[in-house]
């Protein structure tokens, strides 16, 4: 543990005698401040239970989310934009933390979030309660440090367990692939229509899936594409093989069907150059002002020339297209958008192979990529680009509608869990079941691994132990049903033999998953473990807190400093 000493330094009485002792001077108990004035600190367990009170609050915050009876949250911000969700790392990312502590939990969200896509809520949930856990042996006179060590223990057991008790899925097994997809979304807004949205997620992830060097199988999910547009029902969404761009042509002359297209895409600016320092050009004859007019046209003429001279008939640039340019394309037959966002462009390059342009002199033929249909789509009252029929893509894109705004966003959130989790299932190659079954199977297991551990930090296993059964106690909670009840049926079953059993929330009864269909990739359990192992421990093992003044000190009037404060 580390300790930090910084001690209040008092002078004493200072005697001196002189003429034998005939006069005593006193210098008075003058204190030698070592802080700075204002500076808050807390030590000891006053500082242990204070970070992990801030931190069960956020546990507490997002634990009434979890599960299908899970509630959502309206988050408001600053601005009066508003969020409805129940994804726990939107709810965290969202409010505004200030605690140091409590700071740590959101980070556990946020890693299990990249690490997997889905699962935060738990993550956040379990280091929260293996806290609640520690503090009671805190009370105990047990040392923080060996709780860390039981816990470190714990989590190296529970991560055998966890591969144990998976089981195998193929990236051919459409079926449990597509159970794994409604698993995620079954908490969500999307749950009415789970099926239809599992489906195309799967497809999405299918098409984006490669084989790596190594012969493992990689899914990179910016190959997915998301566009958003408001109106119809979530059941309009639709996915398409191909990329989406939310351009319209620039002209209404040009052609809105091209098939077998030649796609050039151009990061330079259709347009007559203009200088970089300020010019100035005197023209005295009226000829000259003709001549250079007509020079202005030529070069945008010999421009869109040379487009068509490779065989292009349809132009992606990233930059303005001028009037006059997009008249000649026009006249050409030339499809061209303007001002493509450079993902878009990254993405149209990857999937035609085309290569991005960014100089006109240096366009050859080798540069054109192809599809087989470019397509302007009115989409409500947008018109976008529908680029389809690539020759072995890697890239699809889906289209979300919804009835407002709110909805769509959330429906974006639950396809982001949904193909995250399906991407990881595909990697692992292994699933565990849900339903707070597997929470269940590892405290049984790291209750007998306690047993045969000797010393104190069989206390802290079997702690660790505990706190995996606050998933199924909280589900229970969430669905309205007695959570003792539940979680001594559970026991009962797992004792029996029965290592999937968990709760269906809509039955209320205690019944296999594994036959239901909820399951979930391998690596949510494992990384939500992981995650929370080590932000409790990292909390449990700090017992001094040094809070300088300003960090949550209150603010004066704008352009004001708080009292007392300099300028160190």
């Amino acid at each position: 543990m580390v300790n930090v000493y910084i001690e209040e330094l008092t002078l004493g009485k200072i005697d001196s005698k002189f003429n034998g002792g005939m006069k005593t001077m006193g210098m008075g108990n003058a204190p030698i401040l070592i802080l700075k004035e204002g500076t808050k600190r807390d030590k000891g367990k006053d500082a242990q239970f204070n970070n992990i009170a801030a931190a069960r609050t956020i546990a507490d915050a997002v634990r009434s989310s979890l599960g299908p009876r899970g509630m959502d949250k309206m988050l408001v911000d600053s601005m009066g934009d508003v969020i409805i969700t129940n994804d726990g790392v939107t709810i965290l990312k969202e409010i505004d933390v200030q605690h140091p502590a409590a700071k740590m939990l959101v980070e556990v969200a946020k890693t299990q979030d990249a690490e997997v896509g889905d699962g935060t809520t738990t993550s956040v949930i379990i280091a929260g309660e293996l806290l609640k856990k520690a503090i009671d042996m805190v009370d105990s006179s047990v040392h923080p440090t060996i709780i860390a060590a039981g816990y470190r223990l714990a989590n190296a057991k529970a991560q055998q367990i966890l591969i144990d008790v998976s089981t195998k899925v193929s990236v051919n097994d459409d079926k449990l692939l597509r159970k794994i997809a409604e698993t995620a979304m079954i908490s969500k807004q999307v749950n009415a229509s789970k099926e239809f949205f599992a489906d195309l997620v799967v497809n999405a992830v299918k098409t984006i899936v490669e084989k790596g060097d190594d012969g493992k199988l990689t899914a990179d999910l910016r190959n997915i594409q998301v566009v958003k547009v408001t109106g119809g029902s979530m059941e309009d969404t639709f996915l398409s093989k191909g990329i989406i761009v939310d351009k319209e042509p620039v002209h209404p002359a040009m052609p809105r069907l091209i098939k077998n297209a030649k796609i050039v895409l151009i990061d330079a600016p259709f347009e007559i150059k203009k200088t970089e320092i300020d010019a100035k050009i005197e023209i005295t004859d009226p000829s000259q002002l003709g001549a250079f007019l007509a020079e202005e046209e030529n070069m945008l003429r010999r421009m869109v020339e040379k487009v068509k001279s490779i065989g292009a008939n349809v132009v992606f640039c990233q930059k303005g297209i001028d009037d006059l340019a997009q008249h000649f394309l026009a006249k050409e037959g030339i499809y061209a958008a303007r001002r493509v966002k450079k993902d878009d462009i990254d993405k149209l390059s990857k999937s035609t192979g085309a290569s991005i342009v960014n100089k006109f002199d240096e366009l050859e033929k080798g540069d054109i990529g192809l599809a087989g249909i470019v397509e302007v789509k009115k989409m409500q009252e947008e018109e976008m680009t529908f680029v389809t029929d690539l020759k072995d893509t890697k890239a699809v894109s889906i289209l979300i509608k919804g009835g407002t705004k709110h909805v769509i966003d959330e429906i974006e959130r639950s396809l982001i869990d949904a193909w995250s989790v399906v991407k990881v299932a595909i990697e692992d190659g292994m699933m565990v079941t849900g339903g707070g079954s597997t929470a269940v199977e590892l405290a049984m297991k790291l209750r007998e691994y306690a047993a045969s551990v000797g010393g104190r930090e069989q206390i802290a296993i079997d702690a660790f132990a505990s706190a995996m059964e606050i998933i199924p106690t909280t589900l229970a909670e969430n669905a309205g049903l007695d959570p003792i009840d539940v979680l001594i049926e559970m026991r009962k079953q797992h004792k029996a033999g029965k290592k999937h059993a968990g709760l269906n929330p809509f039955s209320g009864k205690v019944e296999d998953m594994l036959k239901l269909d909820v399951i979930e990739p391998y690596r949510i359990g494992k990384q939500a473990i992981n995650s929370a192992t080590d932000a409790a421990v990292m909390i449990l093992r700090i017992d001094d807190v040094i809070a300088a003044r300003g960090s949550g000190a209150p603010s004066g009037p704008p352009g004001l400093k708080p009292p007392e404060m300099d300028d160190d």
